[in-house]
């Protein structure tokens, strides 16, 4: 019975990670409307701020009640939530404002191989060969995408590579040390302090930088605007609170090799967006880059049931 609960707790993790990952793939689009209306800085207070109300209304409404935290029990989690989500959304927010999103698909493509090398040195996560080719085959199609569509763009901007590769390590770091954390606090306690360390840091930082400046009057202002709304709510709700609570369950299920790999899709999500939404055309490398990574994805969580 055990083994058939953790099987299914295993087969759950993976289809919150295709969700988190479809989730992710889409929040490219919506944070590039986002900036046009305000600064990364503000886009980060208001999702965080969007996240942290639903988390307060689901307490309201008694869906869920609140962990309780001691001392001992805060120290790894103010660590591991330092790393995600406050360095990694910081980093990447305003390493998106510099970059484009072929440069940063380029970037984030390596965060399975910097999270298969962490798992193994600190991990001591076992993978196969055929799982690292997996991996490769996944990064490769990735790759392919942009590649072929950065042919057609400008020379990039050292800042948001710079931004967008310390973001990589942030989350690399996240998966490493929450593999521990995951063992000893629910995917709950870990969501809800994530949320509010970031609704506290962000606001602090913003409130102290428009007060400096004196534009505290043009903090609300991008909520006026009706391209403004709807993609800070799906950025603070989806992409900032669930995605969270799907990574901090996944960790509790399945190696930290294997969930940043699916990070892989997230191109390929963005590529489908980008054609119903903002009707982009469909390349033959698309395709292609698309299979690479599929099957990779597929060759590395398929393979451990083989073995």
């Amino acid at each position: 019975m055990i083994e058939e609960g953790g099987r299914k707790k295993e087969v759950l993790a993976y289809f919150g990670m295709v969700l988190n990952t479809s989730i992710t793939g889409l929040s490219f689009i919506f944070m590039k409307v986002a900036l046009k209306h305000t600064t990364p800085l503000d886009l980060l207070v208001h999702r965080f701020t969007a996240a942290m109300v639903v988390v307060v209304g689901l307490w309201a409404a008694g869906l869920i009640r609140l962990p309780r935290f001691d001392k001992a029990r805060l120290k790894p989690l103010l660590l591991l939530a330092l790393f995600y989500p406050v360095l990694f959304f910081t980093l990447q927010t305003f390493g998106m404002k510099f970059s484009t999103a072929s440069e940063a698909g380029i970037i984030f493509a390596v965060t399975p191989i910097l999270t298969l090398l962490s798992a193994m040195i600190f991990l001591k996560e076992r993978t196969s060969w055929l799982q690292k080719l997996g991996i490769l085959l996944s990064v490769g199609g990735v790759i392919l995408i942009i590649l072929k569509t950065n042919s057609h763009l400008g020379a990039s901007d050292p800042r948001g590579v710079v931004l967008l590769l310390l973001s990589v390590l942030s989350v690399v770091t996240y998966y490493t040390v929450g593999k521990k954390a995951g063992q000893r606090f629910s995917a709950l306690e870990l969501t809800v302090l994530m949320t509010f360390l970031a609704f506290v840091t962000f606001n602090l930082w913003a409130a102290f930088v428009h007060y400096q400046t004196g534009t505290l009057n043009q903090f609300f202002v991008p909520l006026k605007q009706p391209g403004f709304l709807i993609p800070v709510l799906y950025l603070g709700i989806l992409s900032s609170l669930l995605t969270s609570f799907l990574s901090n369950f996944a960790l509790t299920a399945i190696p930290a090799s294997k969930i940043a790999v699916f990070n892989n899709l997230s191109p390929i999500i963005s590529v489908l967006g980008g054609i119903f939404i903002l009707h982009e055309t469909l390349y033959a490398y698309h395709i292609v880059g698309g299979l690479l990574v599929l099957t990779g994805v597929a060759a590395t969580v398929l393979f451990k049931y083989r073995n």
